[in-house]
């Protein structure tokens, strides 16, 4: 089945981007297209020199006129190759520097775009366009544009030098010229086609092998090793295929090239011949005609040869500028919210636009509340937080905080922290500060003593100096999730939306997590995805959520005292608890330890529920 991909840009999209670009940058394309003028005209120099030279052997000169030619050779040979330098630097540079851009502002869409675009398109697909695709372009601006804008600049200075030799020698070398053009537009509308389903068999073929690696433990688990593998060999025979129809309609466009040149240098012969027969032109000056087209093939040659990268690296800056058309979930700036009450409103959605997941469903989190979510696996919990952190955004129904849409709030409003954290590779230090750049490290040891990880931070081998992530110091899952609390502390945001964030820890850590979640929530507004229900024991108000929508809300002893699912599902917990009797500890905020196996002492965080009713949605 094939994958659906992010958009590409139309070639006209394209080129405006780039021209969008040469402006912005105005004096550097001025300065790099005059010294790129200069290194043409110096290298045309020797063909029209090597013409005066056969006019003056045919006048009968002697050998004393070869050492001005020479010297003449000889200079525009010294300039031409310093000016050719310099304008290959400047060429790249300005490339180089136009990739930058392109860069950052593609990882920057990347990084925006929502989840559930990521999901339906797939992860290899960005990962081949910020990968293959950049290497595309950056080997295009190191190799390709130098050779492709001087070719280009030397084929106009000389077609223009014939021209004023003699323009029916002018008119004859342009013979080939729209021989080149029929070449091209034979080309063209078949390459661009197969240049772009090249790069998007690639990306497919990187989104099979992305899919196996990180599903890795799954594939062992059922056995689909085989299917797998088959899949990624098929992907890869068809990027292979496509690659090769690519190069073999390549080499039919090489055959048209030197047809052309064949013709305009027949020409250009035919006529001076011509010309010269009845004195309307010299030899020398049909010599230095025939050296100056001649001179070209090179250039158009490799231009020809090059135009082959060029076209790759176009398709790879659609594919690019296709990324900066998305459109982000957050942007920057936003409205600040004048209050910090979460609330959802008749929320509905669905991951396929078909198969609903989320159910009219309306919650209110007030100003410094805390409010767990609760349910089976499936019920839509990590949906909601999602929504409510502006992650997702809802098909129908709103997600406001203070009344602000929470996709328009500035950034580090809202914090969400997953189960699914993640150690960035690096000093420990640095790893924090990705929350507060500026942070003293008295702030980072402060945020670090905060949510309990203090004393194994500073435990590490070079402290908070040690590198962890890929490569470095492995930190344990609960660990892991105390880095993320921490970061949560540095940030400083109002409202924190926890998804399962102690889930991974198992019954030894989850203690330290639950006790590290309260503390990096203490006074702010919050909404938790409880896998443990001793999370929920201290919550202000509990959510019940069944297929997708909220069946009941309130206090922890009130829905005991109803006797319905969650008063089920805390009888379940107590039962696995006396069962496994591994003690765990609510909150520090709360001050106190609930045991896992009873429910005998649920105590609110902020006392009882105050804010308005919750009324349960239902069918």
């Amino acid at each position: 089945m094939t994958h659906p991909t992010l958009p590409v840009a139309s070639p006209r999209e394209s080129r405006a981007w780039l021209g969008a670009q040469l402006r912005a940058r105005a004096v550097a394309t001025g300065a790099t297209l005059v010294v790129g003028l200069l290194a043409a005209a110096t290298a045309i120099v020797p063909a029209y020199a090597l013409g005066l030279l056969v006019d003056r052997v045919r006048a009968g000169a002697g050998t004393d006129a070869l050492v001005p030619v020479a010297v003449v050779i000889g200079a525009a040979a010294v300039v031409g190759g310093l000016v050719a330098g310099v304008s290959a630097h400047l060429i790249r540079g300005l490339g180089a520097r136009i990739l930058a851009d392109l860069r950052e502002r593609a990882l920057d869409a990347a990084l925006r775009l929502p989840v559930a675009v990521l999901d339906r398109v797939g992860r290899g697909d960005l990962v081949s366009r910020v990968g293959a695709d950049i290497s595309a372009i950056d080997r295009a601006v190191s190799e390709v544009l130098p050779t492709m804008i001087s070719a280009l600049l030397l084929a106009a200075i000389s077609l223009g030098t014939i021209i004023g030799i003699d323009w029916r020698l002018g008119l004859a070398g342009a013979v080939a010229v729209p021989l080149y053009v029929l070449g091209l537009r034979w080309y063209l509308p078949r390459a661009a086609p197969a240049y772009a389903a090249e790069r998007v068999a690639i990306a497919q073929r990187s989104q099979q092998f992305v899919e196996s690696v990180q599903g890795l433990r799954t594939v062992h688990a059922y056995r689909w090793e085989d299917r797998h593998l088959a899949g990624i060999a098929a992907a890869s025979a068809r990027a292979r295929d496509i690659s090769t129809s690519v190069f073999a309609l390549y080499t039919r466009f090489v055959g048209r090239i030197n047809g052309a040149e064949l013709a305009g240098l027949g020409a250009v012969l035919v006529v001076g011949f011509l010309l010269v027969r009845r004195d309307a032109v010299t030899l020398g000056q049909v010599s230095a005609a025939a050296l100056l087209l001649h001179r070209l093939f090179g250039p158009v040659l490799q231009l020809m040869v090059t135009f082959d990268k060029a076209q790759d690296a176009g398709a790879s800056l659609a594919r690019l500028v296709g990324v900066l058309r998305t459109d982000p979930e957050r942007r920057a700036g936003g409205t600040t919210p004048p209050a910090h009450d979460l609330v959802l409103t008749d929320v509905g959605f669905s991951y396929d636009g078909t198969t609903p997941v989320l159910r009219d469903v309306s919650l209110r989190v007030g100003p410094g509340q805390l409010v767990a979510l609760v349910g089976a696996t499936g019920a839509g919990k990590t949906t909601v937080a999602s929504i409510a952190a502006g992650i997702l955004r809802p098909e129908h129904g709103a997600a406001t905080l203070g009344g602000v849409p929470v996709t328009e709030l500035p950034a580090r409003t809202i914090a969400l922290v997953s189960q699914e954290t993640h150690v960035f590779a690096g000093p420990l230090g640095e790893d924090l500060l990705l929350a507060r750049p500026h942070a003293s490290p008295e702030e980072l040891t402060a945020a670090l003593a905060r949510v309990g990880a203090l004393s194994w931070a500073l435990a590490l081998p070079d402290g908070l100096d040690t590198v962890v992530g890929e490569g470095g110091h492995p930190l344990t899952a609960a660990q892991a999730q105390q880095l993320a609390l921490a970061r949560v502390v540095l940030l400083d945001p109002a409202v924190v939306v926890l998804d399962e964030a102690t889930a991974e820890a198992g019954s030894a850590g989850a203690r330290d997590l639950e006790q590290a979640a309260a503390a990096a929530l203490e006074g702010r507004t919050a909404l938790v995805v409880a896998h443990r229900l001793t999370q929920a024991v201290t919550a202000d108000h509990i959510i019940v959520m069944e297929q997708g929508r909220i069946v009941e809300s309130g206090p922890h002893a009130d829905l005991v005292g109803a006797g319905g699912n969650y008063a089920r599902l805390w009888a379940a917990w107590a039962d696995r608890a006396t069962a496994d009797p591994g003690p765990t500890r609510t909150g520090a905020a709360a001050g106190r330890a609930v045991d896992s196996g009873g429910p005998s002492t649920p105590q609110p965080r902020h006392g009882r529920w105050t804010g308005p009713p919750l009324t349960a949605q239902r069918e």
